[in-house]
């Protein structure tokens, strides 16, 4: 189980957000990964297993082959 707490999570956008603020932003916590909405720091997040993370990258991947 992924701890509930974010207050220190090290939160990375991008490099292809072009600086913007309209992006997700991934933090690399205890067996996995959480994502939050850069507008929004403080909406929340939602948290996924390491095998949802790997997931995640290759369904968006996937999808960025086929556009």
């Amino acid at each position: 189980m992924m701890p509930d707490d974010l207050s220190r999570a090290q939160w990375r956008k991008s490099s292809f957000s072009g600086g913007g603020n309209d992006c997700v932003e991934v933090a690399f916590v205890d067996g996995g990964a959480a994502v939050r909405d850069s507008k929004d720091p403080e909406g929340g997040a939602f948290r996924l297993p390491a095998s949802g993370w790997r997931a995640l990258l290759a369904a968006v991947r996937a999808g960025s082959e086929s556009a």
